[in-house]
């Protein structure tokens, strides 16, 4: 089975919400929402990817600094196995816009499991929520 590196970016703004994005009507998994991100070139680091990857997909500058691993996902599909390293990222220069999405929206954490989400992406929310809902 062919193994797919996938690398996803959660932007985090002030207020403690999560960007999600609604994959577009001509890809698979068509209206699922997703973490931004893309697949990792040949030769291309994951955060080479992620800084290529939203620039193109939300036009924003991100600084390889800003970016902190917090968890990843490895899921099999029926055709390929997906290995999705997540990201956070706090800090960003310009404002996010669905250049390739149908929708971008700002979701709370514990709000993320609202919105139909790929299969690979759902095991990344439980990080999300420890990390932005500490426990009291």
């Amino acid at each position: 089975m062919k193994l797919v590196l996938v690398v996803a970016c959660a932007l985090i703004d002030k207020d403690g919400r999560v960007l999600i994005a609604q994959r577009p009507k001509n890809k698979g998994m068509a209206d699922l929402w997703e973490f931004p991100g893309g697949k990792v070139e040949a030769g291309e680091r994951p955060e080479e990817t992620l800084i290529r990857e939203l620039k193109e997909e939300l036009g924003i500058d991100v600084k390889e600094p800003c970016l902190a691993p917090l968890s990843f996902a490895s899921f099999a599909y029926d055709d390929f196995h997906l290995l999705m390293p997540l990201y956070v990222c706090r800090r960003w220069d310009g404002f996010p816009q669905a250049l390739e999405h149908q929708a971008l929206k700002w979701v709370r954490p514990n709000q993320l499991r609202d919105y139909p989400m790929p299969p690979a992406d759902e095991p990344l929310i439980p990080p999300l929520i420890d990390l932005l809902l500490p426990h009291r």
